[in-house]
């Protein structure tokens, strides 16, 4: 079942304050202007350009300040929309020409500067409207007696009546003048609906509008529209954009409720829905309403960061392209080689807001493959950077940045750009920049350095380090020839020596090989049945060590063990002793054998370890899978004592390797242990001798002490 999300109607609006509205009469736009002022509203709609900004020639009329009030434009008493009335508030901007000559000291006045300010100031002041999927451009001339003035002075205001707009749409107004002489002012607003206003009875849209739940299914996201079974609708989603025109994305006519489908990929902040629905099925005119409901949505959010894609545009531009208006910031940084973070340069580029589908330029005198632009979300910290230029201008180069100071005295100070910060030049700090610092001191000076961006204030260059890097191996590959030639002399001079040391090294490379064959490691496994079991385990470990073997058994390991854990401790031991093509050891007791059958019964569940040092308990779950998918042949042998197991007890898994009786079979287990080859049978007896009899005390030992697990009374010995 879809989980609800939140629910939201098209009659629900932003404040919980009820308003009451004034209403205008007719369809007629109108202006009216503060006392002081005259205005007059051209007739129609003009076209919305706003042109560049050019100089004032002198004092000029220009718009400060926008303010809005909803308002209702009324046809008949319960026919009315809504509409946004503006009020534009106008400033003097500029100044007169200081008088010049005699008139400084007294004399004459100019005539033509006494008509000039007698005059009135005159201003074609452009009002910009735009709300999906409508946009209009209004003219208004405005003039005030320029004698009433001053430079820098509110003069009053104007105010139209009105921009119509849906309820619940998102409307943005534009003001500037005609030539223009500033950046245009700008004013965005989210209007409310039906349940925020008064106007229930007067705006006929109100009587039927659907009901919107919108819901979230795993990915995809429902918008449910509860409406009578009759009516009759046009459902439109689009990206409703701050800069640039709106973008229709879906349309459909539907009839009746009706549940529409989203993938949650298809989300952005800036997706709106409009519904066009006719109030009367007689009356051709049809009424709007928008919403957007995903503004504050985090997979939105996260989708458009996503989908935003950034161009590097050939010499010094940069646009970010995406649906929506992208809440992040830009700032270029420099990327040395070899990974690292992107440095930022401020503040040569201080962060700014970033404007999508607009190309910008970079304040940069030239590009460099190491400059990239990089934004920084505004809603979760993400980062996005691009260093295209490298297709153009090759990969990223050791180049050295060199940050330039002045002050107002025009003292330069310099530092380099590197990892841990800005190091100033001939300091003494051991890094490569200071100790080369001299020498990039030169060549900023000899002009071997490219200028990236200057003011007043600052400036960057990029040394190449190229020459510097070539240098040092020079110096390598020269102390490497030089060593050749050494030997080679030394060869010539000394052949008899050189022949003799070449034979005795031949010579410790085979002992070598034979001291590692001697040293084969081997890793014992036993279950802890008692403390004769265990100094039973322990001789016979003492006894393998005196033979060409590395022994490694949990006895001489407590402290390990108890540090890593059993499991832990035999996953280190049994990969190391493989690594190195040793031989796991499995001793077999009547405890063992135990485990083993109750791992094997219950389904390969591991079994709980005996005691805190238990490592044969412990690697049941490593060792068994092993036998089971036939990879023990070569990496396992399995052993047990004469008198306390009969070879029928050892399970029928771990026959699939040689399983010896000891110490009966120690020539053939020894020999196991061994690598093929080494030693001579005569020798292998000796040391089955020697074996038998340390081990021979412990097992008697063993089975003569009452109550053993091996003790014939208790019926263990045979391991049944």
């Amino acid at each position: 079942m879809p989980v609800p999300w939140f629910l939201l109607s098209l009659a629900l609006g932003r404040s919980p304050m009820v308003l009451p509205l004034e209403r205008l009469v007719g369809p007629q736009d109108t202006a009216r202007c503060s006392p002081g002022l005259s205005c007059h509203l051209w007739d129609g709609d003009v076209l919305c350009l706003p042109g560049s900004i050019v100089s004032a020639p002198g004092p000029v009329l220009v718009p400060t300040r926008l303010q809005t009030e909803l308002v209702l434009r009324c046809y008949q008493e319960t026919d009315c929309d809504l509409c946004v009335r503006v009020a534009i508030h106008l400033a003097v901007h500029g100044h007169w020409e200081e008088p010049k000559g005699e008139e400084k000291f007294g004399g004459a006045a100019d005539p033509e500067l006494e008509e000039s300010r007698n005059a009135f100031l005159q201003a074609q002041v452009v009002l910009s409207f735009q709300a999906y999927p409508t946009a209009r451009c209004v003219l208004l001339e405005v003039q005030v007696p320029a004698a009433l003035v001053q430079p820098g002075q509110s003069v009053g205001s104007v105010v139209f009546d009105c921009f119509e707009a849906a309820l619940g749409a998102e409307v943005r107004i534009w003001s500037y003048t005609q030539p223009r002489y500033q950046k245009e002012l700008n004013l965005t607003q989210h209007l409310p609906d039906c349940k925020g206003l008064e106007v229930r009875d007067s705006i006929q849209s109100c009587w039927a509008l659907p009901w919107l739940n919108v819901s979230a299914d795993g990915d995809d996201v429902h918008l449910v529209l509860d409406v009578s079974e009759d009516q009759r609708f046009g459902l439109s989603l689009y990206w409703n954009q701050v800069q640039g025109p709106t973008k229709p994305w879906w349309h459909r006519n539907l009839t009746g409720p009706q549940t529409i489908t989203l993938n949650h990929t298809d989300l952005f902040p800036c997706l709106c829905i409009q519904f066009l629905f006719q109030v009367w099925p007689l009356e051709p005119d049809s009424v709007r309403t928008s919403i957007c409901p995903f503004r504050e949505d985090p997979r939105a959010h996260r989708n458009l960061w996503r989908a935003a894609r950034l161009q590097l545009l050939p010499p010094r531009g940069w646009r970010l392209d995406a649906p929506c208006s992208l809440p992040a910031e830009a700032t270029l940084c420099w990327q040395a080689p070899g990974g690292g973070p992107c440095q930022s340069l401020v503040p040569p580029l201080p962060p700014a807001n970033v404007t999508v589908n607009k190309a910008l330029e970079l304040p940069l005198l030239n590009v460099h493959p190491n400059l990239c632009v990089q934004q920084v979300s505004s809603w979760e910290k993400l980062q996005l950077q691009e260093c295209l230029w490298v297709d153009s201008l090759g990969p990223l180069k050791d180049d050295m940045l060199l940050v330039e100071t002045r002050d107002p005295h025009n003292n330069r100070s310099l530092c380099a750009l590197e990892p841990s910060g800005c190091t100033p030049l001939l300091s003494r700090a051991s890094t490569r920049a200071a100790r080369l610092g001299e020498q990039l001191l030169q060549d900023l000076q000899s002009g071997q350095c490219l200028q990236l961006w200057d003011d007043d204030l600052r400036a960057l260059w990029a040394c190449p380090m190229d020459k510097y890097v070539h240098q040092r191996w020079a110096l390598v590959w020269l102390a490497c020839l030089l060593f050749v030639a050494v030997l080679f002399l030394l060869f010539l001079f000394r052949k008899d020596q050189v022949k003799g040391w070449l034979r005795l090294l031949k010579e410790d490379i085979r002992a070598g090989r034979k001291s590692a064959t001697r040293g084969r490691a081997a890793l014992l496994l036993y279950s802890a049945e008692d403390s004769g079991f265990e100094r039973l385990v322990s001789a016979l470990a003492s006894a393998l060590c005196q033979l060409p073997l590395r022994v490694a058994v949990d006895l001489w390991s407590r402290r390990e063990l108890s540090a890593q854990g059993p499991l832990a401790w035999f996953h280190a031991q049994r990969r190391q002793t493989l690594q190195e093509g040793g031989v796991v050891v499995l001793l077999f007791s009547p405890g063992a054998v135990v485990l083993c059958r109750e791992w094997l019964q219950d389904g390969a569940s591991t079994p709980a370890p005996q005691g805190p040092h238990d490592a044969f308990a412990a690697s049941l779950s490593c060792v068994l899978p092993d036998f089971l998918q036939g990879r023990a042949p070569g990496r396992y042998v399995g052993a047990y004592f004469d008198g306390l197991l009969h070879s029928d007890a050892v399970p029928a898994l771990f026959r699939s390797v040689p399983v010896f009786s000891l110490p009966s079979q120690l020539p053939g287990f020894l020999g196991t242990l061994q690598e093929p080859g080494d030693p001579r049978p005569g020798l292998l007896r000796e040391r089955a001798r020697l074996v038998s009899q340390a081990l021979q005390p412990a097992l008697d030992q063993l089975l003569k002490a009452p109550g053993d697990p091996g003790d014939p009374e208790d019926g263990t010995r045979d391991g049944t």
